[in-house]
């Protein structure tokens, strides 16, 4: 039997990253060998999402695939964090990853950044979410048993007080109509604590929220930190 390609997974520790890891399963064409992440040296943080490195870590030990985290600064020129990116993808081909599957759903820009940056690296990417319609993907990720919660809202286009929230049929009814069901206009993002794509659930708890940089972060904490 011939051997299936390898891929990273890029993980934001959101539903879309880990919905396409459950898709690719599903689907059998490549052997997942690990997730990658771009985490924020100056607050071991997850890039954007804010998640800690303590509870991402949680994730990759719930999903059964190993991390591999790129050490970005704060703030990150483009520069350095392509740099960043290219050492990573050197690092890929030296253990015979051939793609990188990524959970964009329609946004043709990142797509066609994502598609060039790999092509200097000689990586192809893989976008398994593609075009999908997002409130019967969103309704999907809830049916199957997907939880997470609102980790990151900007506050430019959805109100603050979702922040922390859970990702559930509630909040998608009472999400404004402007608001995509899956936040892909970067309204919010999200941190996944139990799928399909993970074996057992994460016990977490929603802990302080602040507004930083123009947006407002819920900081999320494994539940026996929270107890202390």
């Amino acid at each position: 039997m011939a051997q299936k390609p390898k891929a990273w997974l890029s993980w934001s520790s959101g539903k879309d990253s880990a919905w396409a890891l459950h898709i690719m399963r599903q689907r059998g064409d490549f052997e997942i060998a690990a997730l990658l992440t771009t985490v924020n040296q100056k607050y071991q943080r997850v890039a954007m999402h804010a998640v800690r490195e303590s509870v991402l870590e949680l994730q990759a030990v719930a999903a059964g695939v190993p991390l591999v985290k790129i050490p970005i600064p704060s703030p990150c020129p483009n520069a350095i964090y392509e740099r960043a990116m290219a050492d990573a993808m050197a690092r890929a081909r030296s253990e015979g990853i051939t793609h990188v599957v990524f959970g964009d759903l329609f946004l043709e820009d990142i797509r066609k950044y994502r598609e060039e940056n790999l092509a200097k690296c000689g990586m192809t990417p893989a976008f398994p979410l593609w075009l999908k319609n997002t409130r019967e993907l969103a309704n999907e990720m809830i049916a199957s048993g997907l939880r997470a919660y609102l980790t990151c809202v900007d506050p430019k286009k959805l109100d603050c007080s979702f922040a922390g929230r859970s990702f559930d049929k509630q909040l998608l009814a009472d999400l404004p109509a402007h608001v995509d069901p899956c936040g892909e206009n970067g309204e919010f993002h999200t941190y996944v604590v139990a799928g399909p794509m993970f074996a057992s659930p994460i016990d977490v708890s929603v802990g302080e929220i602040v507004e930083r940089d123009g947006f407002v972060f819920a900081d999320v904490v494994p539940a026996l930190a929270a107890l202390r």
